[in-house]
């Protein structure tokens, strides 16, 4: 356990010499975390701490995903709300059908290995473009169609992910049917939404019998990790519910104000500041991770140019999700502009949840490391590649200033 938490401060120490840096160098310091997990890789540093699925989604992933739900008005997301379920649920799904179409034509991948992978990596994460965004003071209607768009996409992404999961593995269960599949369907969306919502409404009950900022703010970490672990438990998804928990109390509690809100000023701003930092731990801590892991790997020549492939195929899915779905919306009052369609698309990176639902793949599934090593190197792009290019493209589509 000492050695454990000693490593845990020394890779939070390194993270925060990173930002440090990478804030004098205006550089989004997700990509810094990533480049300087690569340098202890590749000086031999063991950090002591292997990137994990459980790492990622007992520890790392309700808060992210909860950190973002709790920053959105309710008012804006239903005033997009139609955009963003059709990027989010038919993008989702248009763009792990043309990322596995085009893995099983390219590649020759199997089938079954190509629509997993096309459903994890449709998972878009676009942590390094929000910080970009908080640092330059965007905001408005491009911020919440980047974040909801983002956080809904990952809900829709782990849901897919599940279902082809279960069709690619018959043996590992009874074979599900039809009936089988869409009863499954169900119960992971409406159980996920549902114990959002429960574990939302007893935190906003208790928190309204006290006035203590330390005690509400327990409560609320208490919702993050508790609706999503409760979820996984009960067979549902826990990205939907953590999601669904942050969205209410967000909008209940630390979003609102006067006489609709359930919480005092106080602890409203309190646990605003408090989210933030915790969101800031985790994503340095799993972008460290990353890097490391990458550092580590070791790829020959002719897999490079594969991965390439891959990675600009992932790109391609991206962009045939973003603008005929953007079009649909044209003459309405939920047209999306041109530029802003651009930052949809090139901001859409890969993060946490994909690498997650890889790692979480079973070792004996055919073409498992192929899966791994192909979401590492496109979430690598994303983060170094996209992150370090949005700066140049933000302003030169005048979203901020030039310089």
């Amino acid at each position: 356990m000492d050695t454990l938490i000693t490593n845990m401060l020394w890779l939070l120490l390194a993270a925060t010499a990173v930002a440090i840096v990478a804030r004098r160098l205006r550089l989004p310091y997700t990509v810094g975390l990533v480049l300087a997990g690569v340098g202890l890789a590749l000086a031999r540093v063991n950090s002591g701490i292997a990137l994990t699925h459980d790492i990622i989604f007992n520890v790392i992933l309700p808060p992210l995903l909860f950190e973002a739900a709790v920053n959105i008005h309710w008012q804006e997301l239903r005033r997009d709300g139609a955009p963003v379920a059709v990027l989010a649920l038919a993008g989702t799904v248009l763009a792990a059908a043309v990322v596995g179409a085009g893995m099983v034509a390219g590649l020759g991948w199997p089938v079954g290995a190509a629509a997993l992978f096309g459903a994890l990596i449709a998972a878009t994460d676009p942590v390094a473009v929000i910080a970009m965004f908080k640092d330059n003071q965007v905001s408005g209607r491009l911020r919440l169609l980047v974040e909801a768009e983002s956080l809904f996409n990952d809900g829709a992404a782990a849901v897919l992910f599940s279902l082809v999961l279960a069709w690619v593995q018959p043996g590992a269960g009874p074979a599900l049917g039809p009936a089988a599949m869409a009863l499954n369907l169900g119960w992971t969306v409406a159980g996920g939404v549902g114990i959002g919502l429960g574990v939302a409404a007893l935190m906003l009950a208790l928190a309204g019998r006290f006035t203590d900022h330390l005690a509400t703010a327990a409560l609320t970490t208490v919702a993050a990790y508790g609706s999503f672990l409760a979820a996984q438990h009960a067979g549902c998804s826990g990205v939907l519910a953590t999601v669904t928990a942050g969205l209410v109390i967000g909008n209940l509690g630390l979003l609102s104000s006067g006489a609709h809100s359930h919480l005092s000023a106080q602890e409203r701003e309190f646990m605003l500041a408090l989210w933030e930092f915790i969101a800031y731990l985790a994503n340095s801590l799993v972008f460290l991770l990353i890097g490391l892991a990458v550092g580590a790997m070791r790829i020959p020549l002719p897999a490079v140019m594969a991965l390439l492939g891959i990675i600009a195929l992932v790109l391609a899915s991206r962009a045939l999700t973003v603008y005929p779905l953007c079009r649909i919306f044209t003459g309405t009052r939920w047209a999306v502009p041109l530029r802003t369609q651009h930052i949809l698309w090139w901001g859409g990176l890969r993060g946490a949840l994909g690498l997650a639902l890889a790692l979480s793949l079973p070792p004996t599934l055919p073409f498992r490391d192929d899966i791994l090593t192909a979401t590492f190197a496109v979430v690598t792009f994303s983060v170094v590649g996209q992150g370090l290019t949005m700066p140049p493209l933000l302003r030169a589509l005048r979203f901020i200033p030039r310089r």
